[in-house]
């Protein structure tokens, strides 16, 4: 079955930079959207980004858009975000999906397959 398992997450200062992978396996996800959201505590989980594994078409939040990139790694069946001049409005727990489809998604309910999270700390 698909497995998503992110790893990267940790404690930065603001300005600073983290890496987040996820790794996919249990299927070829060629013909899959995958995508990154977060979860601050007593909020809405949110889109952060997504790629379309096919051909590499992403997709950003306005809130992160110039800050962080998305990217797909097809030899290690990776997808990974790299963030930069972090703010402690990032802080939360980051989460790798996975949705079926071939046109970007952002809608967390279109997303069929998700990873456990890792967390993010931001500090000001």
């Amino acid at each position: 079955q698909v497995q998503l398992v992110e790893s990267g997450g940790g404690l930065v200062q603001a300005g600073g930079s983290l890496r987040l992978s996820c790794a996919a396996s249990g299927r070829t996800f060629s013909g899959y959207v995958m995508g990154w959201f977060r979860q601050a505590p007593g909020k809405e989980r949110e889109f952060v980004a997504a790629i379309r594994w096919i051909d590499g078409t992403t997709s950003y939040a306005d809130s992160v858009k110039g800050r962080f990139t998305i990217s797909r790694d097809n030899a290690k069946s990776t997808v990974n975000l790299q963030m930069n001049s972090l703010k402690p409005e990032d802080t939360a727990v980051y989460y790798c999906a996975a949705a079926n489809v071939i046109t970007i998604q952002t809608m967390a309910s279109r997303f069929g397959y998700w990873g456990q999270g890792t967390q993010v700390t931001v500090s000001s």
